[in-house]
């Protein structure tokens, strides 16, 4: 789940880069066209080189390079050479520029290397301009060379700022995922060692009574009954604990929790923020009650969200955690909790989610019939 989560919002950021670049390049492109050409034909061989380079920002992806990009880098650099032979366009190289800036910055090595050669390229294929230009060598190399170099250097440092961004993205993305992951591997941790306390020690009275009743058989059948009679009862007890424990029903500690929650959000780099409720002190059937919905909420938030902060607000009779990071899309039900609010409904409690401005809300009210009282906080 939280991997398609993290798909969903690489597509988002794909896109968002995407309209971003094309609105970026599409009119600056246009206005350079319309700038340099002085017929038709010169508009359609200049227009080339723009549209290459909307070709090529809408095949960007957020890993690897498209096919269609060398094509589109081989129209940009035939455009801004027939640019400077035969149209006479001093801005024909903007569609090489952006092409060879955009996937330079993507690539997994030579970065550099690559970002020089482009500079060279745009400055080699501009100096063509000296073969057939009756002006100055001054005018032709300020128009042709050093322009278009320093245009193409500027752009290039720009993508390289960006490319570099949208990799910390990445990076953020793949750790939220694998403290997800973590996550999950810890509950299942802490399960495997709730099932062994429970059947590992029952296993072992049975091996021993199982050994006595053996020997007691001829000896003192009353006696062996007996051993017997308390293996049913401690095999029937231990068969009662694991479908507590499958069904998430077994006694918990809610300051355990409390913490347990606390470090996974802190380590998964979320701001925790606690308030304690003081209206009196919690019983142990509240107790399990608000630390399973406070657990299952805790995994639901580091699978299903990219939150940055959490509010968990305790009393003696509810809890209430809020988070944000939500997608703006309607609210999936969750079958942890679905079965949580069926539980604390026989309760007598009240269950309630609630999504709203990208926060979502899990609250959990138990019936009492004590006062609120004041409000001590503990910020972390």
């Amino acid at each position: 789940m939280a991997t398609e989560y993290n798909e969903d919002t690489r597509g988002r950021l794909r896109k968002l880069n995407i309209t971003t670049m094309v609105l970026a390049t599409g009119p600056v492109g246009a206005l350079m066209v319309a700038i340099d050409s002085r017929t038709w034909w010169e508009a359609v061989v200049l227009s080339l080189g723009v549209l290459a380079a909307l070709l090529a920002l809408l095949r960007w992806t957020a890993t690897g390079i498209s096919r269609v990009v060398l094509p589109c880098l081989a129209v940009a650099a035939a455009v801004w050479l027939a640019g400077a032979l035969a149209v006479g366009g001093h801005t024909a190289f903007y569609g090489l520029t952006i092409i060879g800036a955009v996937y330079a910055a993507k690539l997994p090595r030579g970065r550099g290397a690559a970002a020089v050669a482009l500079t060279a390229a745009v400055a080699g294929l501009g100096a063509t301009r000296l073969l057939v230009s009756p002006a100055s060598v001054a005018d032709v190399l300020f128009s042709y060379v050093l322009i278009p170099t320093g245009v193409t250097a500027l752009v290039a440092a720009s993508m390289f700022l960006g490319q570099w961004y949208y990799d910390i993205v990445e990076e953020l993305a793949a750790s939220r995922e694998r403290e997800a992951e973590l996550a999950v591997a810890r509950e299942r941790i802490r399960f495997a060692g709730d099932l062994h306390d429970i059947q590992g020690h029952t296993l072992h009275v049975v091996k021993l009574k199982t050994a006595l009743a053996q020997k007691l058989v001829r000896t003192d059948i009353g006696r062996a009954e007996e051993e017997l009679r308390e293996i049913h009862a401690l095999v029937g007890d231990t068969i009662t604990q694991t479908k507590e424990l499958v069904y998430a029903q077994r006694r918990l500690n809610i300051a355990a929790e409390l913490e347990n929650a606390k470090n996974l959000f802190e380590s998964a780099g979320i701001r925790v923020d606690v308030a304690r409720e003081a209206d009196g002190e919690m019983d142990a059937r509240a107790g399990e009650l608000l630390g399973l919905v406070l657990r299952e909420t805790t995994t639901n938030i580091l699978r299903h969200s990219e939150a940055g902060q959490v509010r968990i607000t305790l009393s003696a009779w509810g809890i209430s955690i809020l988070n944000d990071g939500v997608q703006e899309a309607p609210p999936s039900e969750l079958s942890g909790l679905a079965a949580l609010r069926e539980r604390v409904a026989g309760h007598g409690g009240e269950l309630t989610v609630e999504q709203k401005d990208g926060r979502f809300l899990t609250a959990a009210a138990l019936p009492h019939d004590r006062p609120d009282a004041g409000t001590r906080r503990d910020d972390r």
